[in-house]
């Protein structure tokens, strides 16, 4: 394939590409029988499940892997002790490294669905920062100013609001930047929310005498919310580890406006294909929820099978559409512990007792919206006390159900 063919493809889902003509030059020096490009991702793992968000700049890498071209997955288990201060209104909670590894392990066996394993680089960036003494840190600093970390808009807004910012948070950008060094990359993918970061390591390779890398940059993802982007601590994200009913069940959730972009970004669809879909979607000869049960279907197969796509179909019409309950209810006991000498329980805490939030706040939050059902019946007062039963069934939302032993 030519260049001007790679260059096409790669332009294909993009939103910004800086350092286009270095691009050039470097894809032309491979199609004249150089070495391939060393592509970088870099991925810390703050959080243990890959969510559809990732896998926008995960699926340009594999497309530079169908190219030809060698794919760096960087795993960032010593920065992402520090945590990624992008978009963050206050400084982050840092990890323990046990949290970072065990998370780490949890993304090796997620990446396989996206990229191809056995032509991916898996580095994680330990493997050159636990060697550094603090001479090798004190140069690293002094390649940037506090001038331009502060021209970062998270930081600039952070400093003006007088909230703080610590100087490990400083080290972020650059360490990550460092990356690209170490691996010597030619390519840095990332989403437009990492573009500081990226054009820090770009401009680490000069200083460090190494040609500078070109970024390609993907959009974000919005979140089922339709509000902000994908984030499991937002609690809007579909993750790509979860089972056929939810991916499916979250797909159906998503708002009409956010179609065209999820088909766009998260789909295996060709470029013709895609383009037909989206036309169909646009002239109104695919009607909204047809598109949604093709995005979800089509979502389950990637992730799962095309079997696991038909039974999750079924389950979602036979459970949602009839309003009948799902077959396979999970079970859960109810400890004595729990509660008190009637042998009753405040409904939010029953709720984070049975896993079905993630908080407390949560609980009050979804009871207060209506979220909550108790064998069918809606539950609105975050203050209720209820006395569980066997055979008791509590929903949560539209997908979350629980059946008390």
């Amino acid at each position: 394939m030519s260049w001007q063919d790679s260059l096409k493809i790669i332009k294909q889902g993009t939103h910004e590409i800086i350092g286009e003509e270095d691009l050039i030059e470097k894809l032309k020096k491979a199609d004249n029988g150089g070495l391939p490009l060393r592509v970088k991702l870099g991925l810390d793992p703050t959080a243990p499940d890959i969510h559809l968000g990732h896998t926008v700049a995960l699926k340009k890498m594999r497309e530079f892997q169908d190219l030809g071209h060698e794919a760096y997955l960087i795993i960032g288990d010593f920065t992402g002790r520090i945590g990624d201060p992008s978009q963050k209104s206050e400084t982050r909670k840092q990890l323990t490294s046990e949290e970072v590894m065990e998370n780490a392990r949890t993304y090796q066996e997620q990446f396989g669905k996206i990229l191809d394993p056995e032509k991916t680089h898996l580095v994680f960036n330990s493997e050159w920062f636990s060697k550094w003494a603090p001479e090798d840190f004190l140069t690293l600093a002094s390649k940037y100013t506090v001038a331009r970390m502060l021209e970062r808009d998270d930081f600039e807004k952070r400093y003006r609001e007088g909230k703080p910012i610590s100087i490990l948070e400083f080290f972020y950008p650059l360490l990550q930047g460092y990356d690209s060094i170490a691996i010597k990359a030619d390519v840095e993918l990332g989403g437009t929310d990492q573009k500081f970061n990226l054009l820090v390591g770009r401009q680490l390779q000069k200083e460090y005498g190494q040609t500078p890398q070109a970024l390609v940059m993907t959009p974000l993802l919005e979140g089922t919310d339709g509000v902000q982007k994908m984030s499991k601590s937002l609690n809007n994200y579909i993750g790509i580890n979860e089972s056929p009913r939810e991916i499916y069940g979250k797909t159906m959730s998503i708002s009409d406006d956010l179609l065209e972009s999820y088909i766009t970004l998260t789909t295996d669809l060709s470029g013709e294909e895609l383009d037909r879909v989206i036309s169909e979607l646009k002239n109104n000869k695919l009607n909204p929820l047809e598109a949604k049960k093709f995005l979800a279907r089509r979502l389950v197969e990637i992730y799962h099978d095309r079997g696991a796509a038909q039974e999750a179909e079924q389950e979602f019409t036979r459970v949602f559409s009839r309003g009948s309950l799902p077959e396979d209810i999970p079970e859960k006991p109810i400890e004595n512990e729990w509660l008190d000498e009637e042998g009753k329980i405040n409904l939010v805490q029953l709720l984070s007792r049975l896993e079905m939030v993630s908080s407390n706040s949560e609980g009050r939050r979804l009871t207060k919206q209506g979220g909550v059902y108790i064998d069918g019946e809606r539950a609105q007062d975050p203050n209720l006390v209820v006395k569980p039963k066997k055979g008791m069934i509590i929903r949560v939302g539209k997908r979350k159900f629980t059946r008390l032993q």
